[in-house]
């Protein structure tokens, strides 16, 4: 009688290839060895597309810069770009690479925890917990620095976190229930957050700025602030790489494999939480960088979370950098903010999937 087990299950050993499939000694390289080099060769592509995004955030504002006045704004402390270069661009550009970074390594985290394709970081009401506690700081306590902001952030982050997961289940949630917890959840914390804002006409100016999603405040304080946040997040991130591929292979074979559900679960979600937490106290809350990346990027990687996240390291900064670049030149010499630009571009690339995930199903 043949046996129902899983062959993931029931091997003892990786399965050998036949004779005639393995590659002779100087030969051409196998379809494994040719997915690895051309995943290998697009990453060092999209590293080339992330250095030039990075050329043109200092090159263009307000005033363009030429590449040679950008290079004396930068070695130069007697140049009159000095001031430019240093003092605005490079710090808003670095907080776009990091803050991008974060956004795209915690949707491509959530989705794979989720397994909800269409998840992004706001999926547990993560970004509506760390605003609802950034506005809270404004409203009632006066705060207006991120030394001040970030903590509150973490700390609505997590608790959101908690009770979103709580709140679908727990060690028995489902992507469904999931996705339902964290709607209700972001309905219940943005309504706060809209009331805030009405019932405090002195700070209204300033959250108002602040929930649009903005890099134009970035200073080099901000950078230095933000970046043990995400570092720690990103390790962390990347360290999951592995027991997240294995827990999207069911909780029974990740266990198999030496994988513990709980804990990868709860690793996942402290990772995602110091990401958004740090991102959103940094320039308040950005959607869809989340939501679109990993869905182009698991177009070039497949789901191997091993290539995913270190894409997605990389093209998340690309989108938001080439977001804000872009409404830096189209309201010349005024600027549209880089969370304006996300919405209006991330609605109809998240219609188009929600199509293609449509008619995959029919």
């Amino acid at each position: 009688m043949p046996s129902n087990r899983s062959p993931v299950l029931s091997a003892t050993a990786p399965p050998q290839a036949p004779e005639a499939a393995v590659p002779t000694p100087g030969g051409p390289p196998g379809p494994a060895a040719r997915r690895t080099l051309n995943r290998g060769a697009g990453l060092a592509v999209a590293a080339v597309l992330l250095l030039a995004v990075l050329v043109l955030s200092i090159c263009f504002g307000a005033k363009s810069l030429s590449p040679g006045q950008v290079w004396h704004g930068l070695a130069d402390s007697g140049s009159p770009y000095y001031t430019v270069v240093h003092r605005m661009r490079l710090p808003r550009t670095l907080l776009g690479l990091i803050v991008g970074l974060a956004l795209g390594l915690a949707g491509a985290v959530m989705q794979a925890l989720t397994r909800n394709p269409l998840a992004d970081p706001g999926l547990l009401g993560i970004n509506a917990g760390a605003s609802a506690a950034v506005v809270t700081s404004i409203w009632l306590f006066g705060i207006g620095t991120f030394e001040g902001y970030i903590w509150f952030a973490l700390g609505g982050a997590a608790i959101a976190t908690t009770a979103g997961y709580l709140v679908g289940g727990g060690r028995s949630a489902t992507p469904v229930r999931l996705a339902l917890a964290g709607a209700a959840l972001n309905a219940t914390l943005f309504s706060f957050v809209s009331a805030a804002m009405l019932l405090d006409s002195a700070s209204l100016e300033a959250m108002r700025f602040w929930t649009v999603g903005s890099l134009a405040d970035a200073t080099s304080s901000t950078v230095v602030r933000v970046l043990p946040f995400v570092a720690v997040g990103l390790v962390l991130a990347l360290v999951l790489a592995r027991p997240l591929n294995a827990l999207a292979l069911g909780e029974d074979s990740a266990r198999a494999l030496g994988s513990r559900p709980t804990a990868v679960r709860a690793a996942a979600i402290v990772a995602v939480t110091l990401l958004c937490g740090a991102a959103t106290a940094a320039c308040g809350p950005i959607v869809f960088v989340g939501l679109m990346v990993p869905h182009v990027v698991r177009t070039i990687t497949g789901p191997d979370l091993r290539w995913l996240l270190p894409y997605c390291a990389v093209l998340a900064p690309v989108a938001l950098l080439g977001a804000d670049v872009l409404g830096r030149v189209l309201a010349r010499p005024g600027e549209i903010q880089v969370g304006v630009v996300t919405s209006v571009v991330g609605g109809p690339v998240f219609l188009y999937f929600l199509r293609r995930a449509k008619a995959v199903r029919e």
